[in-house]
């Protein structure tokens, strides 16, 4: 397909496909006339995950770089991949402020406290650690059982992450779902997040709909 109609079926602007290959994000198709490239289905494949990087992810073209490096080497542990998907996710759209080391030796403690097996390097700790003192800032200190409940909720959020890596068939599957799941993952967590919120708010601080407005 020339690059129009891969531009049409990833429903991706023309332009965009353009810059990505300007980035080096997607690879050249095959030259089958000297004014003339094909691509094909693995094309448009990429030119969807790209997006989804970038625009729904919100990551740097530099990380997205990353992230793609990671799914394209062969034979690369999970672990590896996994790696760079969480540290992608870390890379900061703006400048994030350096948590405190009270704050951060507070998230590395209770993490180890569930009793999960969590490295100083985990980029999950800094962003903790800064909800954290966010937190403190505005006088709410948080207890160890709003912590609890985070930490349940997230438990079962990565479990369900991993059953659903091993309904897949191939390593390039569960490589792929392990980095863009990483990715997309938190957006699609907060958002449903404050779908409850919504629904909790009413439940516990009810509104009477029948009050005229004052």
């Amino acid at each position: 397909m020339r690059i129009s109609e891969l531009s049409r079926r990833a429903g991706v602007p023309l332009s965009a496909v353009k810059y990505y290959q300007r980035e080096g994000l997607l690879p050249e198709g095959v030259r089958s006339a000297p004014n003339q490239v094909d691509y094909g289905d693995a094309h448009v494949h990429r030119v969807r995950l790209i997006r989804a990087l970038l625009e729904t992810g919100g990551l740097s073209v530099a990380a997205t770089k990353d992230v793609i490096a990671a799914l394209d080497a062969e034979d690369a542990p999970l672990a590896e991949t996994f790696r760079v998907a969480q540290h992608a996710m870390a890379t900061p759209r703006t400048a994030d402020s350096t948590p405190s080391d009270a704050a951060r030796q507070r998230i590395a403690t209770f993490a180890r406290s569930q009793g999960w097996e969590v490295t100083d390097d985990n980029p999950g700790i800094d962003a903790a650690a800064r909800a954290l003192d966010g937190l403190r800032a505005i006088g709410f200190e948080a207890p160890d059982s709003y912590l609890g409940a985070y930490a349940a909720a997230a438990a079962t959020v990565a479990a369900a992450d991993l059953r659903a890596l091993s309904s897949l068939a191939t390593p390039d599957q569960v490589a792929e779902l392990m980095v863009v799941g990483t990715i997309l993952g938190d957006p699609l967590f907060a958002g449903l997040r404050r779908l409850a919120q919504q629904d909790v708010t009413r439940t516990l601080f009810p509104t009477d709909a029948k009050r005229a407005p004052s």
